[in-house]
């Protein structure tokens, strides 16, 4: 038997990795293009008009690192409220996962801060080099003075925005007017610098340079977004039955004509992919890449006006809509995910609303258990941490309760100013005769004299010596 040998047919090379296209988006206009241009309005005005609002005399939000504390609309948490915070990002990612499964990726299309700041470059782009079929002309052309002319204006407009998101960024974290004279006076810490720098870098880098393919490569939501999807999710479709063959005709033909031809209602301009941001094209089916931006709806929409044909050979759908059935939006997914949502917003809110702007954290002293005076009374030595989580100034009565013949020493009131921490050394002995045991349960009390609800109990221990019998 002879023997068989693997034969190789060596054909063209192939990259491993395929080469980035460039993606140059033509403007559009719409009813989703309004919708989006208003939503980046509301959210970079919400950026960049926080840091300078103003709420009872200071900063309305400000994440003071360094003194650790995090102050929103009148309210200040510590560190110890971390709770809060593992709250707000459940409710964040059942929020994601809520309105994935009902509409799709509309964060993505909408809310998300690559889109949003991607949207602005963009436009700051098409301001120095014009729209799609003028940056396709620039960038095949060789370097001149013309294309060096509109690259710099291109990048200084990138670059000037770019700062300022920066200088924004970490507004959030030194006060902001404190950080615009550092700024103006050139004497900004080595961290405030690199932060804004570095924040600089990242928005001129993802908005400007990298942009789809953050969304393509780099971003997980993508990847997993389709695990939310269901035969009820919103999508960005094709209506292939009615639209396909694709061809050109002429702008007045009858639709009689046409279909004779064996065409439907796309007559292949490719509008829909000149649009898309991450240059995909919605007549293939649904892809992870699209973003629902709707850019391609208002594209095709317009050409189908032009041509006097119905609208919405490219619109909003569910599967179940395109195969006749009825949409359910009340079912497991939403049921489950909306469940969830409401409940931890309801525990966050009651959080927020019962929380007390007081917190008293009682030490003892553990060089020793218990002293015996002079007069042979035991005694205790406790250190008591306060907390002022209010934007006000309290002063705080002390007491102690516990035992009918204790005695106290340390100061009666205190006060704490607002955001403020103290720390107060106090003392408490009992007679030994008085013990009924090795420990004893003691109350400290402390509340506000100018507000009586504000007030904390907290229980510690009074430890005496062994009783022998």
């Amino acid at each position: 038997m002879s023997e068989q040998q693997d034969t190789y047919v060596v054909g063209d090379e192939q990259d491993l990795y395929e080469k980035r296209k460039k993606v140059f988006s033509k403007k559009v206009s719409g009813r989703f293009n309004n919708l989006r241009v208003l939503s980046v309005w509301l959210l970079l005005g919400l950026y960049y008009g926080l840091p300078w609002l103003s709420w009872n005399g200071q900063q309305a939000v400000l994440f003071d690192l360094p003194a650790r504390k995090f102050h929103l609309f009148g309210l200040t948490f510590f560190p110890q409220d971390f709770i809060f915070l593992t709250l707000l990002l459940i409710i964040a990612a059942m929020a994601l996962f809520f309105f994935t499964t009902v509409a799709g990726r509309l964060w993505c299309g909408y809310a998300c801060p690559q889109t949003v700041w991607t949207e602005v470059f963009i436009w700051m782009e098409r301001l120095a080099e014009g729209d799609r079929n003028k940056q396709l002309k620039l960038d095949k052309q060789p370097w001149n003075f013309e294309k060096i002319r509109k690259r710099v204006a291109k990048h200084s407009l990138w670059l000037i925005f770019a700062l300022f998101t920066g200088y924004t960024f970490v507004g959030y974290f030194t006060p902001i007017t404190e950080l615009t004279d550092k700024i103006l006076t050139l004497s900004t810490g080595p961290w405030e610098t690199f932060w804004v720098l570095f924040y600089s870098f990242a928005t001129w880098g993802n908005a400007g340079m990298l942009r789809e393919q953050v969304c393509i490569y780099m971003c997980p939501y993508a990847r997993f977004q389709s695990s939310m999807f269901d035969k009820d999710t919103l999508i960005i479709a094709y209506d292939e039955k009615r639209g396909e063959d694709r061809g050109p005709r002429k702008k007045d033909m009858p639709k009689e004509e046409y279909e004779a031809k064996g065409l439907g209602d796309c007559i292949d301009c490719m509008q829909c992919v000149h649009v898309c941001p991450t240059g995909i094209d919605i007549r293939d089916g649904l892809q992870y890449e699209c973003i629902a931006c709707a850019a391609c709806i208002d594209a095709c929409d317009e050409v189908m006006d032009k041509m006097g044909y119905e609208p919405g050979l490219i619109r909003y759908t569910t599967e179940n809509r395109d195969n006749g059935k009825e949409v359910k939006l009340i079912r497991g997914k939403t049921i489950g995910y909306g469940s969830v949502l409401l409940l931890m917003s309801l525990i966050f809110v009651l959080a927020v609303w019962l929380r007390t702007p007081l917190e008293l954290d009682i030490i003892k002293d553990r060089n020793r258990l218990y002293l015996t005076t002079a007069e042979g009374f035991i005694e205790n030595i406790y250190n008591l941490r306060i907390v002022n989580k209010d934007q006000v100034d309290h002063t705080y009565t002390i007491d102690i309760t516990g035992h009918s013949e204790l005695l106290y020493q340390g100061p009666k009131t205190v006060t704490v100013v607002a955001g403020g921490v103290m720390t107060v050394p106090v003392r408490v002995s009992i007679d030994p005769i008085n013990l009924t045991g090795r420990t004893e349960k003691l109350t400290v009390r402390m509340q506000s004299v100018h507000d009586e609800s504000m007030a904390i109990n907290q229980s510690t221990n009074f430890i005496g010596p062994v009783k022998r019998r």
